[in-house]
């Protein structure tokens, strides 16, 4: 059974969903990506509680990594990708050939991009970290401003992204 809720953020509206293994998908509801048909999932916040209070305290300063059960749907080689997604600290960035590199792909820049692309827990796994070689703002599902917002309120410096 998976259960969700809406959290709202000052990025927006998020989709939490969960199933009895974890944190199943993040993604904003006006984001650039369509949403997961939600048929059959039942809406829970007492379920959610734990999980959106992490958010919040993200959301809020007081949180810099995630501490939540995860459970993302993906490739092998896309789990590959977003664990070395989780390994960018908070307050850094990383470019796509860094992640190719990290994985041991050095060459698989564009799938990595697209395993980036298809992160289906926005935020807990920190795609809006990795940025274009030269320091340019690259595609997010939340939308550049989005993106921009969360990588400032880490502290990382917005000079770069012009």
């Amino acid at each position: 059974m998976i259960r969700y809720d809406i959290l709202s953020s000052r990025c927006g509206d998020l989709l939490v969903a969960i199933n009895e293994r974890g944190l199943l998908h993040v993604d904003f509801v006006a984001g650039l990506r369509a949403l997961p048909d939600m048929r059959g999932w039942l809406q829970d916040k007492v379920a959610l509680a734990p999980f959106l209070a992490q958010f919040e305290a993200y959301f809020a300063g007081r949180l810099q990594r995630f501490t939540l059960p995860l459970a993302p749907r993906g490739t092998a080689f896309q789990q590959a990708v977003w664990q070395a997604l989780c390994d960018i600290p908070y307050g850094e960035t990383r470019s796509y050939s860094d992640i190719a590199r990290a994985i041991g792909k050095p060459n698989a820049v564009r799938a990595v991009g697209a395993a980036n692309g298809r992160n289906p827990l926005s935020i807990i796994i920190p795609c809006h970290r990795v940025i274009g070689q030269n320091g340019s703002l690259t595609g997010y599902a939340g939308g550049l401003e989005i993106k921009k917002t969360l990588l400032i309120s880490e502290k990382i410096d917005a000079v770069i992204f012009q």
